[in-house]
């Protein structure tokens, strides 16, 4: 039975992410970084983030419509996508 039950659990969780601490900069002062749906200037914005702010990241990807480079995002309650240009390294 163990032996069954293993695999699956395997399957389920997939390979671990490695999480990244990023702080929101290089905004325009007063602006708020939008955190997407999707990996698309276009998507719709599930939360604004202000500058300074720190957030987790969970990997970055280029490989999008518009050829930039997006990461995938958790800020407080919200999980998205944040164009990496505003995420700089903790």
């Amino acid at each position: 039975m163990m032996s069954r039950i293993l695999p699956c659990l395997m399957i389920a969780t997939g390979p671990a992410l490695a999480v990244e601490v990023f702080r929101v900069e290089g905004l325009a002062r007063g602006e708020t970084l939008s955190i997407r749906e999707r990996p698309d200037a276009a998507a719709q914005a599930l939360g604004q983030v202000p500058q300074g702010t720190r957030i987790r990241g969970f990997g970055c990807n280029s490989d999008t419509p518009s050829g930039l480079t997006w990461c995938r995002v958790k800020s407080s309650m919200i999980v998205g996508w944040a164009r990496r240009r505003y995420l700089a390294p903790e």
